[in-house]
């Protein structure tokens, strides 16, 4: 974190600030994960009227990087003139404009918020507990994944290379197991089989299909 040589008007008025904001309404749904979160309009809503009561603004701005990332900074200003700025860097999970827009918006959304000390809020007061989603073979399905948020691209990118480790280490039962323990979704299955090469997905799919056929047997 960087800051003006002062902040004491301006931590004064955050304190204010905080006092008014509410959390952030997490009215998006997540049908990846079959959750809710709030988005960067939710967060930008939460802290609007506080901000403005107290003189408080900000600006966002991106960073360049030789990274396949971005970077954006966030910046708290106070009519005072002083100020402090934080930097979030977010992977980029494909290189195309949706995979840097994705990010993009990600950054935004959690450096704001992690600046303001905003909390998301669960729409109906409490977080009710979601079932399980049912198993099934993983099935190849082309487009799915761009259709991912980003932050849901990351979390399957990991699972996968968790996952490809153990398929280098020839366990492929394991690798078969690890990847049934996450209780992904249809959709989320499809979605990961894309990040396996052909050799990948042919190891666990002849799993599958004998461990069915000894399943069947008993």
């Amino acid at each position: 974190m960087t800051k003006s040589e002062s902040i004491k008007e301006f931590a004064a008025a955050l304190a204010k600030a905080q006092g008014e904001i509410k959390g952030a309404l997490k009215d998006q749904a997540n049908p990846f994960f079959k959750s809710k979160y709030a988005d960067l309009a939710s967060v930008v809503e939460a802290i609007r009227a506080p901000f403005a009561k107290n003189g408080i603004a900000y600006v966002q701005l991106t960073i360049p990087s030789e990274k396949e990332e971005v970077q954006v900074e966030t910046i708290l200003m106070h009519l005072s003139g002083e100020w402090v700025s934080g930097i979030i860097a977010v992977p980029v999970a494909k290189s195309d404009a949706q995979g840097y827009g994705s990010a993009l918006t990600y950054a935004r959304r959690y450096g704001l918020a992690a600046a303001a000390g905003v909390a998301p809020e669960d729409d109906d007061g409490n977080a009710a507990a979601k079932a399980a989603p049912e198993r099934g073979t993983i099935t190849p399905t082309s487009g799915l994944w761009e259709a991912l948020p980003v932050d849901t691209q990351i979390q399957l990118n990991d699972l996968a290379g968790e996952t490809k480790i153990m398929l280098a280490k020839g366990d492929v039962a394991g690798a078969c197991k690890h990847l049934e323990s996450a209780n992904l979704g249809t959709d989320e299955k499809a979605a990961i089989w894309t990040r396996f090469d052909s050799k990948q997905r042919s190891a666990m799919k002849n799993h599958q299909q004998i461990a069915a056929m000894r399943a069947h047997d008993l």
